[in-house]
C-alpha cells in the first residue's frame, strides 16, 4: 500500500532542476500584454486631482484604467465587499492601487505607472490600535466576547495574580513565488484564468464579477504555488481580476505579477496583536481564572480578520482546562494594508497569550514552567495516551470534569501527557535544565535559556460550510489513473499524499497515478486549500470517487469469473482463482461498457458552530505537538541563537512521514521566525519601512537550529479521517514558541523580575528586557 511511505515530493526532480511550472513561466501567445498598479502614496485621503498623460504616453504603453474604466464590480474582497480593485477617490494606506497600466513588457508597465501626477486631500491617518480604539474605528459594532463562568469572580478569589500585557507583532508571508496571475481570452466572452492561488474558486467568482459572466464562462487552472502560507487565499484576487478586465478590453493574453517590493507594500501580512491578561491562580500553579483582551489590526479592509480573531479566541486556551474564562475581541480597522490569513489564521497569537500567562504564573511561583503546564492541561481520555499522573493537584477540581475547552467542545483525543513525558526523556530536558542553570551561574556575559511549549490545535474551518470537498478520477483502458480534486499545491506535498489514497485504493503503484492542475472545471465550487485541511478533505473526496470505480470493476469481475471476492493489491486484480494485471482489468471493464470515470465528496462530519455566541463544536479533532527549545544570547548585544530544538509532533498514522517531517521543520523555523526576528516597521506616514530582504529578517538557513531532532508521536486520529492521519500544514508553527519562550529564559537570567519579553523577540528587543531587568524596572 503506498499510504504511509516516506515517499519524496511529485515535483521534487521538477523542482531542484528549475523545471517546475509557474505562472509565470507558462508560455503565453504572441503579443501578450503585461500589467502593473500604480499605487497610493499617501495612507488616507481623497485623490484632488490625477494626470496620467505621461503615463499613457510611455514606451509600450498601450492603455491606462482608473475606477471609471472598469465595466463591471469594482470589488476584489473576500467577504464584505470593502475591497475596491482601483480606488475609487478615496485611499486607505500607502500602495492601495489606484489605476492600472497596460503594456507591451513588465518593465514597461512598471516604468510607466510611476509617471503618475496625483494630488492627494491627505486625512491623519489610523495608524496603531491606540489610534484605531480612540477613534472606535472597528469591523464590528463592539468586542466579540466568549466566557465561561465568573472569570472576574475566580481572579478576585484565587490566593494569586498576575497580570500583563504583550505586543504581537505581523508576519510578511514571504512566499518564494510572489502574486501573479494570467488570463486569455476565448470565445464568446469565456475567460481562462492562470492563477497563483490557493483558492481557485474565489478567483473564478471575482473575476465572473469583474467582467460581467457567469461562473461557468470562467475556467481558473493552478498547477502549482511557490509557497503560499495563507497570503494567496485572499490577496490573489486583485492580480486575476485586473488581468481578466485587461483582456477583456484588449482581447489579448494579460499577465500581471508583483516585483518583490510591490508585493510586500501592497499585500497583507499576518495580524499583530496587543494581548492584555489577568489570572488568579493557587500555590500549585493551577489556573483558576484569567482574563483575556485582544486587540488586532485588521487594517483597511476587512478580508478575513474575523475569522481570523475568531480563531484567536478559540485558541486562547491551547492545552489548558480553563475553569472560568472571558475573552474579549477588538478588530480594528486602520489606514495599513488588510491584514489577511497566515499559516494559523489566528491561532497562534491566541496560544502565544496563553504561554505568556503559564510562563508569567511559573515565574512568579519559581515552579518548572514544565510542571506548571502539565497540572493545568486537560485530562486524558480513552484513546489519549498516558493519563495524567495519579495525584494531580488537579484532579481535586471538581470543575474539571467535563474536560470541554471554553466554547463548549469535548477535548476527546488528549495525548499530551503522554507526549509530553516522551518528549522531555527524549530531549534530555531536566538534565540539560540543570546545565544551562550551571552554564549562567559561571558565565556573566552569554546566557543560556530552554523553554518547552505544547500545541493543542484545532482542525477545520470555522465556517462551516467550507469543511467540504470533491475530486473527478478516471481510470483509462490502459490501467492509468488520472486524478483531479479541489486542492491547491504549494509545495507542502498535498498531491503526493492525495496520489497515494488513489494509489492505495486501487492497489497499484504510485506510476499509475497522476495528478493534473487544480482546475475549475473538472471539480467546482471548492474552498480554499487553508485551515491545514487539504488532506483530510481533498484525501477522502478522492478515497470516495476511487472506492465507486473500484467497486463497479469488482462487481464485474466477480459476476464474469463467478467469484465471491475481488481484490485490488500489488498491481494485480484476484477474482477468486483468476488473476489480472489492473491494466488488463481495466481494459476489460471498459470493453463490457463498465464506467470507469467518478466524482468523489466529502464533508466534514460532527460540526455544529454559532460563532456569535462562542458555542459548539467547531473543530472536527485537535492535532497536537510539543517542542523544547534551547538558545544562547549575548547580553551586550541582545544578538542570540538557537542551539537546539526537539519536536514531538501528532499527524496520526501520517500518510507519507518524509513529508510531515518538512512540513514540522519548515513551521517550526518560521513559527519562530515570527516571534524573534522579523519586524514589520511602518512609519508616521503608513509606510513600510521594511519591504525587502534587506530590511526584513526571515529565518536564513544557517539560523535553524544547530541541533535539530524531529520525530512523529506514534498514534492513530480516533476520529475517521483519510487512514486516521491528522492535519499537518498549520500545527507545526506553533511549535516555534517554545524559541521566544527561551528567550525569555535566558533573559530571566539577567535578573530577578519577569522578563515580560514582547514578539518579535530582535535583539534590540532582548537588550531592552535585559535592561529592563538589571535597572530593576
Amino acid at each position: 500500500m503506498s499510504v504511509s511511505k516516506p515517499l519524496p515530493h511529485d515535483a521534487a526532480r521538477l523542482h531542484v532542476t528549475g523545471q517546475a511550472r509557474y505562472v509565470d513561466d507558462i508560455p503565453l501567445p504572441a503579443g501578450a500584454l503585461h500589467l502593473a498598479f500604480g499605487l497610493s502614496t499617501v495612507a488616507a485621503g481623497r485623490i484632488a486631482a490625477m494626470d496620467l498623460s505621461d503615463v499613457r504616453t510611455a514606451p509600450d504603453v498601450v492603455a491606462v484604467l482608473t475606477a471609471e474604466d472598469l465595466p463591471f464590480s469594482n470589488d476584489v474582497s473576500p467577504s464584505a465587499h470593502d475591497e475596491p480593485l482601483l480606488s475609487d477617490g478615496t485611499v486607505h494606506y500607502v500602495g492601495q492601487p489606484v489605476f492600472l497600466v497596460i503594456a507591451r513588457s513588465h518593465l514597461a508597465a512598471r516604468k510607466a505607472a510611476r509617471k503618475a501626477v496625483i494630488s492627494y486631500e491627505e486625512s491623519a491617518p489610523l495608524l496603531t490600535i491606540d489610534q484605531a480604539l480612540a477613534a472606535n474605528s472597528r469591523f464590528e459594532d463592539g468586542p466579540r466576547i466568549y466566557t465561561r463562568g465568573d472569570a472576574a469572580a475566580a481572579i478576585a478569589a484565587a490566593p494569586r495574580v498576575v497580570a500583563g500585557v504583550l505586543e504581537l507583532g505581523g508576519q510578511e508571508h514571504f512566499y518564494l513565488e510572489g502574486q501573479a496571475a494570467a488570463a486569455l481570452p476565448g470565445e464568446d466572452g469565456d475567460m481562462l484564468v492562470h492563477s497563483s492561488t490557493q483558492h481557485p474558486t474565489e478567483i473564478q467568482h471575482k473575476v465572473a464579477e469583474a467582467i460581467g459572466v457567469p461562473m461557468h464562462m470562467v475556467r481558473v487552472e493552478t498547477r502549482r504555488m511557490g509557497g503560499g502560507f495563507g497570503g494567496k487565499e485572499s490577496q490573489g484576487n486583485a492580480l486575476a481580476c485586473a488581468c481578466a478586465v485587461a483582456a477583456r478590453l484588449t482581447g489579448k493574453p494579460c499577465k500581471m505579477r508583483y516585483d518583490r517590493d510591490d508585493d510586500m507594500i501592497v499585500t497583507g501580512k499576518r495580524h499583530d496583536f496587543r494581548i492584555s491578561y489577568r489570572v488568579g491562580f493557587d500555590e500549585d500553579g493551577l489556573i483558576h481564572g484569567v482574563e483575556f483582551v485582544q486587540l488586532t489590526r485588521g487594517g483597511w479592509a476587512q478580508d478575513l480578520t474575523l475569522p481570523v480573531a475568531d480563531r484567536a479566541m478559540l485558541h486562547a486556551d491551547n492545552a489548558y482546562y480553563l475553569p472560568h474564562v472571558r475573552i474579549e475581541s477588538h478588530r480594528l480597522k486602520t489606514n495599513t494594508q488588510s491584514a489577511t490569513a497566515y499559516r494559523g489564521f489566528g491561532g497562534p497569537q491566541g496560544m502565544v497569550g496563553i504561554e505568556r500567562v503559564m510562563d508569567h504564573v511559573a515565574h512568579d511561583l519559581g515552579l518548572d514552567p514544565v510542571e506548571l503546564r502539565q497540572r493545568n492541561y486537560y485530562d486524558a481520555v480513552e484513546g489519549g495516551a498516558a493519563p495524567r499522573p495519579a495525584a494531580s493537584p488537579r484532579d481535586i477540581l471538581e470543575k474539571k470534569k467535563d474536560n470541554c475547552t471554553p466554547y463548549g467542545q469535548p477535548v476527546e483525543d488528549f495525548v499530551l501527557h503522554g507526549l509530553t513525558a516522551q518528549l522531555l526523556e527524549s530531549s534530555d530536558y531536566a538534565g540539560r535544565r540543570a546545565a544551562v542553570a550551571e552554564w549562567n551561574a559561571t558565565n556573566p556575559v552569554l546566557k543560556k535559556g530552554i523553554a518547552f511549549s505544547p500545541v493543542k490545535f484545532g482542525i477545520s474551518f470555522t465556517l462551516t460550510h467550507l469543511n467540504q470537498a470533491g475530486a473527478l478520477v478516471h481510470v483509462y483502458q490502459d490501467g492509468s489513473i488520472h486524478l483531479n480534486h479541489g486542492g491547491t499545491e504549494m509545495g507542502q506535498g498535498l498531491f503526493q499524499k492525495v496520489a497515494q489514497v488513489a494509489a492505495s485504493r486501487f492497489g497499484v503503484g504510485m506510476g499509475a497515478v497522476r495528478i493534473t492542475a487544480t482546475d475549475t472545471s473538472k471539480v467546482p465550487n471548492t474552498s480554499a486549500t487553508a485551515a491545514s485541511s487539504g488532506s483530510d478533505l481533498n484525501g477522502m473526496a478522492v478515497k470516495a470517487a476511487c472506492d465507486k470505480i473500484r467497486d463497479r470493476m469488482a462487481a464485474f469481475l466477480a459476476g464474469y469469473f463467478g467469484a465471491e471476492a475481488v481484490e485490488f493489491v500489488d498491481g494485480k486484480v484476484r477474482a477468486g482463482s483468476q488473476e489480472l494485471s489492473f491494466e488488463a482489468a481495466a481494459k476489460l471493464c471498459y470493453e463490457n461498457r463498465i464506467s470507469l470515470s467518478a466524482t468523489g465528496f466529502y464533508k466534514t462530519p460532527k460540526l455544529a458552530w454559532d460563532r456569535i455566541k462562542g458555542e459548539g463544536r467547531p473543530f472536527f479533532y485537535f492535532a497536537y505537538g510539543a517542542a523544547v527549545t534551547e538558545v544562547i544570547v549575548d547580553t551586550l548585544t541582545g544578538e542570540n541563537r538557537i542551539l537546539r530544538a526537539d519536536v514531538l509532533h501528532d499527524a496520526g498514522a501520517s500518510l507519507n512521514p518524509a513529508l510531515d517531517i518538512g512540513q514540522i521543520e519548515g513551521g517550526y523555523v518560521q513559527g519562530a521566525g515570527w516571534l524573534t526576528t522579523e519586524e514589520l516597521v511602518w512609519d508616521d506616514k503608513g509606510r513600510l519601512r521594511t519591504h525587502a530582504p534587506s530590511t526584513y529578517k526571515i529565518p536564513a538557513f544557517s539560523d535553524q537550529p544547530e541541533v535539530f531532532n524531529v520525530a512523529l508521536w506514534d498514534g492513530r486520529n480516533v476520529e475517521e479521517t483519510i487512514y486516521r492521519s491528522k492535519a499537518v500544514g498549520e500545527p507545526p508553527f506553533m511549535l516555534g514558541i517554545s524559541a521566544w519562550l527561551a528567550l525569555s529564559d535566558a533573559v530571566a537570567a539577567c535578573g530577578a523580575g519577569y522578563p515580560a519579553l514582547d514578539a518579535p523577540a530582535t535583539a534590540e528587543q532582548v537588550l531592552r528586557a535585559i535592561g529592563r531587568l538589571r535597572d530593576g524596572v
